[in-house]
């Protein structure tokens, strides 16, 4: 009686190119996986940085609000006032070494904001209105810059007063807005 092997040499010839199939069928869905992954890092750090900038606007409408407070005498008479600006201003430094009049001192602090608004926002704009006169005197701080949608986004955005949006020429950007508003009080 013969015994048969379970392999006879049908069996293996059958077989022969089946182990480079499944090779290659692994590297493909491995190199899908990794693709994948890379595209999920990528939009991730998209998200991080418009959410780094939604951040550094809040800090910047926080920090010209801590100067009005500090000056309470040039922010109640309106020496904080910005028309809608995108041009930073050449910062003097008069009121580092010396003691400066509230108006010169809220000129210098304006110069200094407005330059850290332009060093950390991408195309960024901003306004400072004094929507009550008088003491006390509110301010409203309005800060606005366009994020990327893709990465070739080169046109400024414009702002669309209807839609109350911004896109630019290619639709590859939006504008944000963060608005602030600060009620300061002079108890002289």
């Amino acid at each position: 009686m013969t015994q048969r092997h379970p392999f006879s040499a049908m069996s293996l010839h059958q077989q022969r190119g089946f182990s480079m199939i499944e090779v290659l069928v692994t590297l493909l869905i491995v190199s899908l996986a990794l693709l994948g992954t890379a595209g999920l890092q990528a939009y991730s750090m998209r998200l991080s940085q418009g959410g780094q900038f939604r951040t550094q606007a809040v800090f910047l409408a926080a920090d010209l609000a801590e100067r009005m407070e500090a000056n309470r005498t040039g922010a109640v008479a309106g020496d904080y006032v910005v028309a809608n600006s995108n041009v930073p201003v050449a910062a003097s430094t008069a009121c580092v070494d010396a003691v400066c009049a509230a108006n010169a001192l809220a000129g210098f602090d304006l110069a200094q904001w407005q330059n850290a608004i332009a060093a950390t926002l991408p195309q960024s704009r901003w306004t400072v209105a004094q929507t009550v006169a008088g003491n006390p005197s509110t301010y409203t701080i309005t800060i606005s810059w366009v994020d990327r949608l893709s990465d070739n986004a080169t046109t400024t955005a414009a702002f669309d007063n209807t839609a109350q949006v911004g896109v630019n020429a290619d639709s590859t950007g939006e504008r944000f807005f963060y608005t602030a508003t600060r009620t300061i009080f002079d108890p002289i």
